[in-house]
């Protein structure tokens, strides 16, 4: 069984609890002028190629990963060429913003909150892609801006080598042991960064004292980083003993990544385990130069033989429910979230006060 984060438009109350499963590059120059329309890019419409712009987590440096596959496949299949761009998922917002005018960026993926922050902007358009069908309607815009292409959720690691037992609550996190060697990506940047925010004031039940606890745990807190995907490779080399992550990009490295061990701190003492869906959902560009080929990109990304790569490739979860992923990762997956407890943020809350709630956490840490 896997549990889904509630669409930006439903949810009332800011944290819904669930009962437990069962079984995150370049910078693209700005160098064009605003016009009377806006929007408008200098790209060759009919040039056999698109631009992504993504979070880090489903591309390989080795060319193995769910990205380098599926890139390779559409390629070859399509003869369109995919230009990669990778951030993360708050950085690849403010970069599409930033150049409304002369739009690059064909297709954008992003977690949440960002891809609701993308609508927000006016970044998207409309765009259903086949296959969109068979994903629940929990992991879609209802006005068709975005749809969910691998599922995923929110997790923390640590080196199994030298932490042999993962810290269990929020309050092992401070412990002296972890001093200088605890470290998560900067809140309102990278997607799984804010993810903590959101976690912490779930845990602590509220904005006011989930900035009280992030405050102490400054005091372990190595300082900001960008980037989720590169806390995953000093923690495994011991230079972190714990950080933030999610659990697709931290399964799919784990063979090259021996070390590192994914858990989930519990509120308190004697609590469950917990986290929440934290989906990487893919979006049209208002005004992509590339358009067309985009709409085959991202139908290709829900076609039925890319969804079962998901697990098998990607170390992910399929977003299409009627993909039923038997293959090794997709029951190794299934042990990991086994007894975890889900619970379902309101996004519409996040993304309205999101700048508020970055802003609290940069007062507490000083950052």
């Amino acid at each position: 069984m896997r549990t889904r984060p509630r669409p930006a438009s439903r949810p009332r109350s800011r944290f819904r609890s669930r009962r437990p499963l069962a079984a995150g590059s370049a910078v693209l120059a700005l160098g064009a002028t605003l016009t009377a329309c806006g929007g408008a890019s200098s790209a060759d419409p009919d040039a056999k190629e698109i631009t992504v712009y993504s979070a880090d987590g489903l591309k390989s440096e080795k060319g193995d990963g769910f990205y380098d596959t599926v890139f390779k496949d559409f390629e070859k299949k399509t003869g369109i060429k995919v230009n990669y761009v990778e951030s993360g998922s708050g950085a690849a917002v403010q970069r599409l913003a930033r150049e409304k005018a002369n739009t690059k960026a064909d297709v954008v993926v992003t977690l949440p909150p960002f891809i609701q922050q993308a609508d927000g902007k006016g970044l998207l358009d409309t765009y259903r892609p086949k296959g969109a069908d068979h994903v629940a309607a929990a992991d879609k815009d209802p006005n068709g801006k975005w749809t969910s292409i691998v599922n995923n959720y929110f997790c923390f690691i640590h080196n199994k080598k030298e932490l042999k037992q993962p810290p269990r609550t929020w309050d092992d996190l401070t412990s002296a042991r972890l001093k200088g060697k605890l470290q998560y990506s900067t809140p309102g940047v990278a997607g799984d960064g804010t993810a903590v925010l959101i976690k912490a004031m779930h845990d602590f039940g509220g904005q006011a004292p989930a900035m009280n606890f992030l405050k102490r745990l400054q005091d372990n807190n190595v300082g900001p980083s960008s980037s989720t995907g590169q806390l995953a490779p000093k923690t495994d080399k011991g230079e972190l003993l714990v950080a933030n992550g999610d659990v697709q990009m931290n399964y799919a490295n784990i063979t090259s990544m021996p070390n590192q061990g994914i858990f989930f701190p519990a509120a308190k003492p004697g609590g469950k385990p917990s986290t929440f869906a934290l989906p990487y959902a893919a979006g049209l560009v208002k005004n992509a130069p590339h358009a067309a080929n985009a709409r085959k990109f991202l139908d290709y990304l829900l076609s039925e033989p890319v969804q079962r790569q998901v697990s098998s490739v990607g170390g992910g979860f399929a977003s299409r429910a009627d993909i039923k992923a038997t293959d090794k990762n997709a029951a190794a997956l299934a042990k990991i979230m086994n007894g975890v407890e889900i619970f379902e943020p309101d996004w519409n809350d996040i993304d309205k006060n999101l700048d508020t709630y970055v802003e609290a956490w940069k007062t507490a840490t000083g950052s």
